[in-house]
Formats: structure tokens, sequence, C-alpha cells
């Protein structure tokens, strides 16, 4: 008979399953600009800001569309057909709110056309190009498209003051959205994680491997209660909040990536009301 993750959380064994390790990469993967989070007193004259999309980062190099993993995305062979020869960078995203729908739509091996018709490709970024960001966004919005086209660039403006940072931060986040992306307009293209880039969120958020499973109690009684979580500095702590109960029923795997949003960080420097957020966009 088959052994579930709920028979194993039930029985206290669920960190037996895997040995735990470092994130598996049997894919390259691609150089990424990464952001920093933005502290709440930054002045955000010297940057271009955007929505923060609450999409699935993909790179596209021109031939093919991939994951930040490196793996690829199975995308139809109509979306990427409407892509350019030259590389892009950005988010596949349906709406704000739907992070999980985008996500079920582009890990599928067999892509399903009815559902990547909602998806665009909202971009934000042109790999290896020379010049300024600033000056490559006049390259990007400059792209010819279709009327059709799933590309989508995205908007950028410029903000003058704090305090209209804070106002716009806060009309996103009212209508659903996740935060504001911040990026140097005077950069050139890097890679890594950057200070070019700045993200700024009423939340923090990071991301973290699932080390161990953590039975539930009282009405989590046989489904998990907690996961065990190690992050990239090698620090573990427990997150037992923001599950729902189809989750706990079957939580991530051992072994996979999840993001997840805090606020701030204890004296000891963990994360301080740690919550669980979804998966890690690095299929």
């Amino acid at each position: 008979m088959q052994t579930t993750r709920r028979h194993l959380i039930a029985c206290g064994l669920g960190s037996a399953l895997l040995p735990f390790s470092a994130r598996a990469n049997r894919h390259d993967q691609p150089g990424l600009l990464l952001a920093h989070v933005a502290p709440p007193d930054i002045d955000p004259a010297p940057y271009l800001v955007s929505e923060k999309y609450d999409g699935v980062r993909a790179l596209w190099d021109g031939q093919a569309l991939r994951f930040r993993s490196g793996r690829p995305v199975m995308a139809p062979g109509w979306f990427t057909a409407a892509l350019p020869a030259h590389p892009l960078d950005g988010e596949l995203w349906i709406a704000r709110g739907r992070f999980e729908a985008v996500s079920g739509t582009v890990r599928k091996q067999s892509p399903v056309d009815a559902e990547w018709r909602r998806v665009r490709y909202m971009v934000f970024e042109l790999p290896q190009a020379p010049g300024s960001f600033e000056a490559r966004l006049v390259q990007l919005r400059g792209m010819p498209a279709a009327a059709d086209s799933p590309v989508q660039p995205v908007a950028q403006e410029r903000i003058a003051d704090r305090a209209a940072l804070q106002r716009r931060l806060a009309a996103v986040v009212r209508g659903g959205g996740e935060g504001l992306m911040l990026h140097r307009a005077d950069a050139l293209y890097v890679t890594g994680r950057h200070d070019a880039l700045l993200k700024l969120k009423p939340l923090d958020d990071a991301e973290a491997t699932v080390v161990a499973w953590v039975p539930g109690q009282g009405r989590f009684s046989g489904l998990m209660g907690a996961l065990d979580v190690q992050t990239p500095a090698g620090r573990r702590f427990r997150i037992g909040t923001g599950f729902s109960d189809a989750l706990r029923r079957e939580p991530p795997a051992i072994g996979s990536v999840l993001t997840y949003t805090h606020r701030g960080f204890t004296r000891d420097g963990l994360p301080r009301f740690a919550s669980y957020l979804r998966p890690a966009d690095s299929f």
C-alpha cells in the first residue's frame, strides 16, 4: 500500500523521507539581477519605479524560455514565436493575487493552450543590452509587437519624493498588488543580488529550504503543523502559519524551496513572525 505524506506526518516521520541537502541544480542557472530590500527611508529620485508583479520569473535568451533555475518553460509554440530574437527578462503573470494559477499553468510539462492564453510576459529588462537602465527602457518600449502579443513592457515611472513613493505603494497594495520595484535609472546591466534593484513591500520576504515536516496537534492532528526550514545562510527556524488546510494535507516536499514573509528579525537574527507565502518561483 502506498504511504502518503499525511500518514508520514501523523507518524512524525516526515523528516525521514529525504536527507536534507542544498537545492539540487541539474541545469545551468542563468545570471539574473536580484533585488535587495529597500530601506524604509529610501529616496526614490534616482530610480525608475514599477509594480512588483506576483508572477513567475522567466528569462528569454532569444531561443528558449527558462525559469530562474535554468529549467525550460514548456510554453506553447505560439507563445514563444511572439518573442523577439534578443534576450528578455520578466515575469509570467496573469493578474494580481493569481500566483498559484500562473504557477500551475507554466510548470506543466504539457502546456494547456486555454490556460496560457491568460498569461502575459511582463518584461522589465533587456539582458546584456548596453547603456543605462533608462536607455534600455527606451529600447524596450520601442520593441515592435503584434496586438495579440503576450509581451508587455512593465510600466516604469519617476517618483519625486518619499511621500509620493509611500502613496504609490499604498495604492498598489490596496489594489491587491505585492509592492514596488525600484531600479537605478543610471545602472548598467549587472547580475546577482545588487543595490541597483530594490524591492519595497509592507512585509519583507525571503526564501528557505524545507528541512522537515512537524506533525500538527489539536485541529491539525494528522496534518502538517509546521515546517522546519533553513535559510541560504544556514539558519534554521520554524514556519507554522500561512498554510491552507489543503497544503497541510499535502505539504511542500522536503528539499523544496519556499517563499515566506516576515517582519524584521529577532535579536538572534531569525525572521520575526515568519509566515508561508508560496513556493519559490525558481522552478
